[in-house]
């Protein structure tokens, strides 16, 4: 009888070290990777405001392209860069990047007469917003260009570059589109 129970124990006698150590190196390695994954998550959820501002701004420009052709603000020949690709366009929209500002007295963005640059407002202490106490913050760190260039005698590709400055670098959103001469 001892025989067998000897046997019985040497049967069930539970793990050897080479096993132990190959589980704590699989169970590591999945824990390693579940924290690289949680890490890029939350740098991306971080980064996501600053992204959905610059595809909002890179359709702002187009809209003034379309605003300024569906009204007659602007002829035909003025829906162009200053400079452009021939390095004379004519056009009233500035080449390059430029600061973000606010539109000026013609409502478009990225011309001469644009304002100062534009901020965010934020609630402040009271947690209301449109008080006395809201922040500003300047959006000093995004740039927008729009390149418009000519694609026949009416038709025309339109560009907008919307870069943006933050802690993981510099990001950019491009958004574009075609316009013709017809409204």
């Amino acid at each position: 009888m001892s025989d067998q129970g000897t046997q019985r124990f040497q049967a069930h006698g539970g793990f050897s070290v080479l096993e132990v150590l190959v589980a704590v190196s699989v169970l590591a390695f999945g824990l390693l990777s579940l924290g690289s994954v949680l890490t890029t998550g939350l740098t991306r959820l971080g980064a996501a405001p600053a992204d959905l501002i610059a595809r909002q701004k890179a359709s702002e420009a187009i809209e003034c392209v379309y605003a300024a052709r569906d009204t007659r603000l602007l002829t035909w020949a003025q829906i162009r860069n200053a400079r452009g690709g021939s390095g004379s366009d004519g056009g009233i929209f500035l080449d390059g990047p430029q600061p973000l500002r606010s539109p000026g007295p013609d409502g478009l963005v990225n011309t001469t007469d644009d304002g100062d640059v534009e901020s965010l407002v934020q609630p402040g202490p009271d947690g209301l917003l449109g008080t006395d106490d809201d922040i500003l913050m300047p959006m000093s760190q995004y740039t927008r260009e729009i390149e418009i260039r000519d694609l026949g005698g009416t038709l025309r590709q339109v560009r907008v570059i919307v870069k943006v400055r933050g802690a993981q670098g510099e990001r950019a959103y491009i958004l574009t589109t075609l316009v013709s001469a017809w409204a």
